[in-house]
């Protein structure tokens, strides 16, 4: 039985999935944060943060470096840690860090450093020659302005240290650009209270599906575990509303995309990594969209698991105690698995009061999983990841027939106001 150092989470799906990994294990896990409040706020109805369930928990600075490594190392000290491990993209340089002063097992400071800045990722891919978009990064809204009419509109502007698609926009000319630019120059410190960096990527942007490749690395060998599909909508943001597993592709497209991932981790020398790797499939071929070194989110990883039984979260906690974590997929008697989100509608905004069509949703034998917000909820437009209503997931037997059901069963799903709902 392992005892492990969990630095921060998101407050997520795999805010649960990480401790019921460390619980089916047989691991102890002590959770560090900086703000508890954040994730008392965050418990479900009717208990405690599954996070704070921790056998130790304990605050200190964790945006700090200087107070956070030696804190680390006196907690060791006492406690006796096997490994360290985070979910939250914020963290995960600094848990590299920790995990190096400790003497534990890890990825490489340096790469997951590179991995969480999008800048540093397109110039690391570039300069191994892994495909990407044409990028330019800028200071300014001068070097902005003539980057972009370098690259050529339309073009994707995307802060570099931000997560869940905020603030990543599509802009088709220089009004557009302008104000992109002024709502990042709005949002100088993130949602866990760090400084942003003042620099904007300015991207080509890229045409045709887009996949996520899962993969987990561990001892110099990096293993796929397979390929997830996504639908995008809420133009001109960029948010996720749907995934299947497996991707409903040719082979030929799927090993593509499978090697394209492979060498983006080997340019970003990333090893002892669950990581989710994005790509666009271009008309010129893959083109890597960015590369996350944590396991995949908006349960995705429950999609994986309920097709083949591996689980990710579980192979994370491997990987960080130094452990080559079982692979193999295994008969579960699902072909496909597919989750459908409850995106806000466009222009609307309202207290929530519940959702028309539940009953019915519920009651359908396709549906494994249904999850919707809690009536009081302030509705406001969606503008990344983050502002969900919802999901339902379901699963196919026989075939690749998971996502078809989940968007049908989603049109049954209409969200109810406290009154009229009334434009934004």
């Amino acid at each position: 039985m392992a005892h492990l150092l969990v630095i921060e989470s998101w407050v997520g799906s795999m805010s649960g999935l990480l401790p019921r990994a460390l619980g089916e294990g047989g691991h102890r896990f002590t959770f560090l944060t900086r703000d508890l409040h954040h994730y008392l706020r965050s418990a479900p109805a009717g208990g405690p943060h599954p996070l704070l369930a921790a056998e130790n928990v304990l605050t200190a600075d964790t945006n700090d470096p200087a107070v956070l490594l030696p804190y680390a190392e006196r907690a060791h000290g006492l406690l006796g840690f096997d490994g360290v491990l985070s979910s939250c993209d914020y963290y995960l340089p600094l848990v590299a860090r920790v995990a190096r002063r400790l003497g534990l097992p890890g990825p490489a400071p340096e790469a997951v450093a590179a991995a969480c800045r999008k800048d540093l990722t397109r110039r690391a891919l570039a300069e191994a020659g892994v495909p990407g978009p044409a990028f330019a990064l800028c200071a300014d809204r001068e070097q902005a302005r003539a980057a972009a009419r370098a690259i050529g509109f339309p073009l994707v502007v995307k802060p570099v240290d931000l997560c869940a698609g905020m603030l990543v926009r599509e802009v088709s000319d220089e009004r557009e650009l302008a104000l992109a630019l002024r709502a990042l120059e709005e949002f100088p410190v993130n949602a866990r209270g760090q400084r942003r960096a003042p620099v904007v990527l300015l991207e080509e942007l890229l045409t045709g599906p887009e996949v996520s490749v899962e993969t987990v690395s561990a001892g110099g060998v990096a293993h796929v575990v397979g390929v997830t599909d996504k639908s995008v909508g809420g133009a001109p943001a960029f948010i996720e509303t749907g995934h299947m597993f497996p991707a409903a592709l040719a082979p030929a497209d799927a090993a593509a995309a499978a090697d394209t991932a492979l060498a983006a981790l080997a340019a970003l020398g990333l090893d002892q990594v669950v990581a989710h790797t994005e790509i666009k499939l271009t008309p010129a071929g893959p083109r890597v969209v960015e590369v996350n070194p944590r396991p995949a989110g908006n349960r995705i990883t429950e999609l994986v698991r309920r097709v083949t039984g591996i689980d990710l979260a579980a192979a994370c906690v491997d990987v960080a105690i130094g452990r080559r974590p079982d692979l193999t997929a295994r008969p579960t008697g699902v072909a496909s698995a597919a989750i459908a989100f409850l995106v806000p509608g466009e222009g609307q905004v309202g207290l929530l009061e519940g959702f028309d069509g539940e009953a019915a949703v519920r009651r359908d034998p396709a549906v494994v999983e249904l999850t919707l917000a809690a009536p009081g909820r302030e509705v406001r437009p969606a503008t990344s990841n983050n502002e969900y209503l919802g999901h339902v997931m379901t699963a196919d037997p026989a075939g690749a027939g998971a996502r078809r059901s989940a968007e049908r069963l989603l049109t049954g799903l209409a969200p109810r106001y406290a009154g009229a709902a009334v434009p934004a």
